[in-house]
């Protein structure tokens, strides 16, 4: 049996607040009941609804709370067996960071069936990178987009965890990637996780996506939000699809919508949020692996330790990351 320490340093949040309401606190170890799983968390990467919440903008999620959506370590007690103390696991939400305390800890208690055992060799910063962006990508390509080979898709939001992650793995597809940037620089960075275009996003990409693909492109992965989703709409052909799946530039919901004016006809508008059922689903293995052998070219942007939690939240404020956030622990 592993042995199991009594306390633990978490990142606590006692009221909505900026980054600096992540306090270092020592709390006692959670204890698992049976059906439930005491992981060691070993890292864990950073989310934008965990951003929203630290802002008060979830209004459901009561404090003080241990945020944190998902976590990638080691088992350190599973009381009904489902898993062996010491064997590498992964989860994401089902209430993590939300109804219960999350994974900015040492360690967290989980719902068993909410866990997937995992095999690798990836040290934990590139681990801790994987599940929620997995599984948001692989969710909102496959289920929210029925993305299909020879399909022309364009990522609003290239930069982001996810956009990268979502061109390599549409691109090994056999999809024609395209992707966007609000800044030139980023074009080495795109291309190189797969985008076979770049567009440079001044809010208005529409009419030069329809310019670089006759008729538009067939799919968008809207990971801005409302703030461009109008336009992504604009740039897909009948009958596409536009599905959002993030939300980085940080407005909820639209001042004014008119869907007969915004939703071209025959074009399709859809969301993917994903949850448990999703990451049970996916075929996560199959993706840590190509990770290992260098198929799918996904790292981290920037590790930090759990006691820099605060600097690791304004990084993923500032939009500045250019990747996946992951806390080491």
């Amino acid at each position: 049996m592993m042995a199991i320490a009594t306390t633990m340093k978490a990142a606590v949040i006692h009221a909505a607040g900026g980054p600096e309401a992540l306090k270092i606190e020592d709390r006692p170890v959670p204890v698992p009941q049976r059906g439930e799983l005491l992981i060691r968390v070993a890292a864990f990467g950073l989310n934008r609804s965990e951003l929203f919440t630290r802002q008060g903008h979830s209004p459901n999620v009561l404090f003080p709370r241990i945020l944190g959506i998902e976590a990638v370590g080691t088992v350190a007690a599973a009381p009904g067996g489902e898993f062996a103390p010491g064997q590498m696991v992964a989860t994401v939400m089902g209430g993590m960071g939300r109804a219960f305390d999350g994974s900015y800890a040492e360690y967290t208690c989980v719902p068993a069936g909410q866990v997937r055992a995992v095999r690798t060799d990836l040290p934990w910063e590139i681990l801790g990178a994987l599940p929620e962006m997995l599984q948001t990508v692989w969710g909102a390509l496959f289920r929210g987009l029925r993305l299909q080979p020879g399909e022309r898709l364009l990522i609003r939001g290239g930069t982001t965890s996810i956009g990268l992650a979502a061109a390599a793995i549409a691109r090994a597809h056999g999809v024609q990637v395209g992707a966007t940037s609000r800044h030139s620089s980023s074009e080495a960075l795109v291309r190189a996780s797969g985008a076979d275009h770049f567009f440079l996003d001044d809010g208005a990409v529409a009419e030069t996506v329809r310019g670089a693909w006759k008729g538009g492109a067939d799919k968008v992965l809207e990971l801005i939000g409302t703030t461009t989703l109008a336009d992504s709409l604009a740039a897909v052909q009948e009958p596409g699809i536009v599905c959002m799946a993030g939300m980085v530039g940080d407005r909820w919901s639209f001042a004014q919508f008119a869907p007969m004016d915004v939703i071209p006809t025959g074009v399709s508008l859809t969301t993917y949020s994903g949850g448990v059922a999703d990451f049970l689903a996916m075929p996560l293995q199959e993706l840590i692996d190509q990770v290992a052998d260098g198929r799918l070219p996904v790292a981290a942007a920037r590790v930090f330790k759990l006691d820099d939690i605060v600097d690791a939240h304004r990084l993923m404020e500032s939009n500045q990351a250019g990747g996946k956030i992951v806390v080491v622990c």
